[in-house]
């Protein structure tokens, strides 16, 4: 009796994978149509080279959304464009930045997104090294800001890659440094978190009031490449540049050691009045048992124009056009739907995605899953929990058909700030891929996105990666478990 009491506490305590009837059979022929008949590279040197950059709310954002639409048509698909409200839009006009004390020399800058120019005037003035992150350090250099243009707060701490080997005592300094520019945000508490928000949003409107001629964004990176941010929910009537890191760094050195520079800026942007729709391309091969029911992949179309936003993300969007294909064109026919979103605004705040959330939440409980692709062109080395420890068996059972593409590692962990994030207030398991760096810290957000980052082998891979664990998902026997955590 004891033995069986024993077998029986082992059998009920066997991993959700055990008991989760993973369909397998399709990965081989999967993983054959993605490696062997891709069209990954040839999709993304169109979307990159041709369409180029797509800032939500631009006319080559809506290009890619009808383009996308027609190559998921080709592969079979039926596919069509969902609306949604954005906001304002933005266009990029001219920027100059001129540094004219203590010495004369052009400062490459691109306005911020989102925010507005000079009103056709050069506005010359000295520069002014400020901390504006709390109501409370603001406070300080309010009435020091006005004729400026202003530094926000000290650069930010980048190492030469190419200089000495860092030492203890450099990245002991580093990381004090990091530690402190991240004071400010610790408290994560939900009442601290929308203050800052506001914050935020008011900022702008306070140094104008004030009497600043404009702000300056640290590029933050290193060998002059810069970043670039900004939304239609944080219009700024303020010009606000972004410089290289050497740029920004040079100013705030030139300032602590007596010496007040002085700049020149002159900035033609155009801002829009009116809230303009956008729209997330959305496709689908339907299930043949079970097509209420579905599973996502997504990855955001939409980009940033400093360069054509391939590595972001215009690779995780091909990839998810490349799975169609490969899945519509392998012959197999999954029991459950599906879908394929490429969404827009998710670099203004997970606009779009969040807005297709919104607007499917009565179906929620019908999608199995959301699975995204967006950090770069690296190969996918396997997936991070979100939080679903209850999902980590599973994982694993389903990444076993892509353990020789080294695509088995599972984790628990959170990833952030792309559009998985949206469904999981409603239940939905929503994950993001991990993946190999392959530079996505330099690419990201800078003008070095182009496609000459592209690495056409982990392409390949991750359209295996996604189209063999969304097939499994469409065939397993049961819905997964939403999340308790959920709303």
């Amino acid at each position: 009796m004891k033995s069986l009491l024993c077998l029986l506490a082992l059998a009920g305590a066997a991993p959700l994978a055990a008991q989760s009837g993973v369909d397998t059979s399709g990965a081989g022929v999967l993983i054959e149509q993605a490696l062997n008949r891709s069209e990954v590279m040839q999709n993304l040197q169109h979307l990159g080279d041709v369409i180029g950059p797509r800032l939500s709310g631009s006319p080559a954002m809506r290009r890619a959304n009808d383009w996308t639409a027609e190559r998921f048509r080709t592969y079979g698909l039926s596919a069509t464009l969902e609306p949604y409200a954005f906001g304002v839009p933005w266009e990029r006009g001219s920027a100059s930045l001129r540094l004219t004390v203590p010495f004369s020399r052009a400062i490459d800058a691109h306005s911020w997104a989102w925010t507005e120019g000079t009103g056709g005037k050069t506005l010359a003035g000295p520069v002014v090294l400020t901390d504006l992150t709390t109501p409370e350090s603001l406070a300080v250099y309010r009435d020091k800001v006005k004729g400026a243009w202003v530094l926000p707060r000290a650069p930010y701490p980048v190492w030469n890659p190419d200089g000495p080997q860092m030492t203890g005592e450099d990245s002991t300094r580093l990381l004090d440094q990091l530690r402190l520019r991240s004071l400010a945000t610790a408290d994560t508490s939900a009442a601290a978190v929308a203050a800052r928000r506001q914050f935020n949003v008011d900022l702008p409107y306070i140094l104008k009031a004030a009497g600043a001629l404009g702000t300056l964004v640290d590029g933050a990176k290193e060998h002059g490449l810069m970043t670039m941010s900004g939304s239609p929910k944080r219009v700024s009537p303020l010009p606000n540049l972004v410089i290289s890191n050497e740029d920004y760094a040079l100013l705030a050195r030139l300032i602590a050691a007596g010496t007040t520079p002085r700049l020149e800026g002159r900035v033609e942007n155009r801002l829009g009045k009116k809230p303009v729709q956008q729209w997330n391309t959305v496709a689908e091969i339907r299930g043949t048992e079970l097509p209420g029911q579905a599973v996502i992949l997504g990855a955001h179309l939409d980009s940033w124009d400093l360069g054509t936003g391939v590595t972001d993300n215009g690779t995780g969007s091909m990839v998810v056009l490349d799975a169609a294909r490969a899945i519509a064109q392998s012959g197999l026919k999954p029991k459950r739907t599906i879908r394929f979103v490429l969404f827009s605004g998710e670099e203004q705040g997970l606009l779009g995605s969040a807005a297709y959330a919104e607007a499917h939440a009565a179906t929620a409980d019908s999608i199995q899953a959301v699975l995204v692709l967006d950090n770069g062109t690296g190969a996918i080395t396997g997936q991070a929990l979100q939080g679903r420890k209850d999902l980590e068996a599973l994982w694993r059972e389903l990444l076993v058909p892509v353990a020789t593409l080294d695509a088995d590692s599972v984790r628990d962990a959170n990833k952030m700030g792309t559009d998985h994030l949206s469904f999981l207030p409603y239940g939905v398991p929503g994950f993001n891929f991990d993946q190999l760096r392959r530079g996505y810290n330099h690419t990201h957000h800078s003008q070095s996105d182009t496609y000459d980052k592209a690495v056409a082998g982990d392409l390949k891979q991750a359209t295996a990666v996604m189209a063999v664990t969304a097939y499994e998902l469409a065939n397993l026997p049961e819905l997964l478990p939403r999340d308790p955590r959920a709303r």
